[in-house]
Formats: structure tokens, C-alpha cells, sequence
């Protein structure tokens, strides 16, 4: 199992704006091979922005690293800086892989 997560700091006041985004967003992820899950998840809130982490489950690293170099990614990613006004900085990868 690889686990793949983007941190997002959301100006603060624009998470209803930031949630509609993912809601409305067609995350080409449904039939890609290897892929097992999504979730975003909202974390603390900070004086200026709140915490939100983009967490999508692969079979493996290979798996997701194909997604990355693939037209579904590309389609999936082609309006991310459509509202950079709402976000404090790029979103922060971190990636994981299952070891027990």
C-alpha cells in the first residue's frame, strides 16, 4: 500500500470556497489502475488559514508515480492555479509506503 498526501493551508474564511472546489473537481481517479481511495480532510485552524490534507490510497508507489506521468493526472490537475488567492503557498506532498 503507498498513501499520497497533499497539506494545504486555506486562507481562512475560504474553506466553504476551497470545499466547494473539491466537491465540483472530476478527480479522473475512478478506473486508474491501482488506485484505491480519496478522501480530503480538514485539520486545524490556525489565526490566518486552516489545515486541510488530500489523502488518495495506490496499490503501490509504481502505481501512483504512472498516475502522476498520465492524461488522467493532467486533466485532473489542469485548473490548480485557477484560485491561487485561496491558498497560503503550493500544496506540501508527502508520500508513505506501508511497511508491516
Amino acid at each position: 500500500m503507498f498513501l499520497a498526501m497533499n497539506r494545504f493551508k486555506i486562507v481562512k474564511g475560504r474553506e466553504e470556497d476551497f470545499e466547494t472546489i473539491w466537491k465540483e473537481r472530476d478527480t479522473h481517479l475512478q478506473g486508474v489502475d491501482g488506485f484505491k481511495e480519496f478522501n480530503l480532510l480538514k485539520g486545524r485552524s490556525e489565526e490566518n488559514y486552516s489545515l486541510y490534507a488530500s489523502h488518495s490510497i495506490w496499490q503501490s508507489r509504481e502505481h501512483f508515480v504512472n498516475w502522476t506521468k498520465s492524461e488522467a493526472f493532467r486533466l485532473a490537475h489542469k485548473n490548480a492555479g485557477k484560485n491561487a488567492d485561496i491558498y497560503l503557498g503550493p500544496p506540501e506532498l508527502e508520500t508513505f509506503e506501508k511497511t508491516l
